[in-house]
């Protein structure tokens, strides 16, 4: 019950967003920042489930003329009131969400590191909820332009800013447990869907009882919801003095040659060093090849087992009843998707305080080029239990790759800008959220084309994936330290530290103290507030996924 928010005061003019406002006492407990963080993350992690939408939003309109509307260019369908919209193109906001968001973290990460959690969270909750309530009045107005500028643009950048704000500020609270703390916030990217997609299915359901689906009412209605529990989040932050540390916790000796420095590098200067491309190679090929299995999990199923998800004859013809079954049964498969995606972040990335950001990310490359060539042969032998199990084990490394990746930077280039770093690698995710989706469908066309069996068509594409993981390998193979003259000089690191407000720890809040406040009932509250939600989607998530076994 003890004052577990206090805060050091800042200066009389500095505002409520202010990160000099945030700098936490002697008695703040560092427990309290992660639930803040993953309230954050578990709403943009709605972006994961926003196909619920896409279906929806193609069925707006009643009684078109379908001669007037066949075959409509793209520049009509973003304009026209009285067709239809096509599901490519409002799926198309998917692309624009990840394309924004690594963009908009590259742009602002500098920014978010002077400015501070709070004020970058806020921002995000105004932007990711915000381009939902506009992506909404576009669906009423029947205007696919103000969808894509709304959830796509406006809520992209809102991902961008919201995904990469608690970054920095939990690997200082738990420099002991690096990746373990940007797991926990990432895991609910991860998860965030398991939530979102339920509750968007129910409330088109409710807003759709007098004859629409709903859409419209739903996305607003959720926009403004988000922006209510991520700005709890933003203003559940504060930040580490300078110099704190965990009590009986000292930062590993700098031999010149660990993989983990005690230095800090410059953003200007990261991301022209070979390590930041070298680690940006390693997260676009961990991700093109994961992304591009998500992308066709569900059809991937269908096209390889058919009928044998059901335990059905594939040899005789299926019926209307038998195709509803195998679709259910395949959709089980995303609930999964989405659990094992999530769990993979924390899991894996806890590894990697074990045994090493390097090393982690070999076993992902090792065990993952192992597992996509086993796939095909699971595939020809019809064992579709196994087949599951292979695409869950490979969900968790996806994840565990966006989990590890911002310990991994900071372990190379120091905590001080650790933030706006990974902001500009996460560019390696537009370009992985575009490459995987357009490689394993453009190549399952291709063989259907060419007369290939649907249950053979995605053979080649896997075995493309594998090679995509042996060059990841051997990028990771290359990572060295950091060289010396790129570190920030005393003087340097001094001026950034005045530039991002960092308050110097003083005698009540020194480089030895805990920071280990009583937890009290705010912190019970808080991670309740996130944990009960996430649990609830993990139940709905194994329920569905439970018809894939029987």
């Amino acid at each position: 019950m003890s004052a577990v928010l206090e805060e050091v005061p800042g200066p009389a003019s500095g505002g409520i967003l202010d990160k000099d406002r945030i700098v936490a006492g002697p008695r703040f407990n560092r427990w309290l920042v992660p639930p803040a963080a993953l309230a954050i993350h578990l709403c943009i992690g709605m972006a994961y489930g926003f196909s619920v939408f896409w279906l929806p939003m193609s069925k707006l309109l009643a009684n078109t003329d379908a001669a007037a509307c066949a075959n409509q260019s793209m520049l009509a369908e973003m304009f026209t009131s009285t067709c239809n919209w096509t599901v490519p193109s409002v799926s198309l906001t998917f692309t624009l969400f990840i394309v924004m968001l690594g963009v908009s973290a590259a742009l602002w990460g500098g920014w978010l590191e002077h400015a501070g959690p709070r004020k970058a969270g806020f921002i995000a909750a105004l932007c990711w909820g915000g381009g939902m309530v506009l992506g909404g009045i576009g669906v009423h107005m029947h205007q696919l332009w103000l969808l894509w500028l709304g959830c796509g643009i406006l809520g992209g950048v809102g991902q961008g800013l919201g995904y990469i704000t608690p970054v920095s500020t939990l690997i200082k609270w738990f420099p002991d447990r690096r990746g373990m703390a940007t797991g926990f916030a990432i895991m609910g990217y991860g998860g965030g869907a398991m939530i979102g997609a339920p509750i968007a299915v129910a409330l088109m359901k409710h807003f759709g009882a007098d004859g629409g689906n709903g859409v419209a009412d739903t996305l607003m209605a959720m926009g403004v919801l988000y922006i209510l529990v991520m700005t709890a989040g933003a203003f559940g932050f504060r930040v580490t003095p300078t110099g704190w540390k965990p009590t009986g916790w000292n930062a590993p000796a700098d031999s010149g040659k660990a993989m983990i420095t005690r230095n800090h590098v410059h953003l200007d200067k990261a991301w022209k060093t070979p390590q930041f491309w070298l680690i940006w190679a390693v997260l676009c090929l961990n991700v093109t090849a994961g992304i591009g299995v998500i992308s066709m999990a569900s059809p991937m199923l269908q096209d390889v087992f058919g009928a044998g998800l059901i335990g059905a004859d594939s040899s005789t013809a299926i019926t209307p009843e038998q195709k509803a079954a195998i679709v259910a049964a395949a959709a089980g498969l995303v609930g999964l998707i989405s659990l094992f995606n999530s769990a993979g972040r924390l899991f894996w990335a806890s590894v990697s305080d074990l045994i090493g950001r390097k090393n982690t990310y070999f076993t992902f490359f090792v065990l993952g080029i192992v597992l996509y060539c086993l796939m095909p042969t699971l595939g020809h032998i019809g064992a579709a239990g196994l087949f599951v199990i292979v695409v869950c084990a490979i969900l968790t490394m996806y994840g565990g790759g966006f989990a590890t990746v911002p310990a991994y930077l900071a372990d190379m280039f120091g905590t001080q800008m650790v933030g706006a770093i990974h902001g500009r690698l996460l560019t390696a995710w537009s370009v992985a959220g575009i490459l995987g989706p357009v490689l394993i469908a453009n190549i399952r066309q291709a063989q259907i084309d060419a007369g290939v069996a649907h249950t053979l068509v995605y053979d080649r594409t896997l075995y493309i994936l594998a090679g995509l993981l042996a060059v990841g390998f051997i990028c990771n193979l290359l990572v060295k330290p950091v060289d010396p003259r790129h570190h920030m000089t005393e003087q340097e690191l001094a001026r950034e530290r005045s530039l991002q407000h960092e308050a110097q720890a003083g005698a009540a809040s020194s480089a030895d103290s805990a920071a280990r406040g009583a937890f009290g009932i705010v912190g019970v509250l808080a991670w309740l507030a996130v944990g009960v939600p996430f649990l609830i989607g993990v139940y709905i998530a194994v329920s569905k996924a439970a018809g894939l076994f029987h």
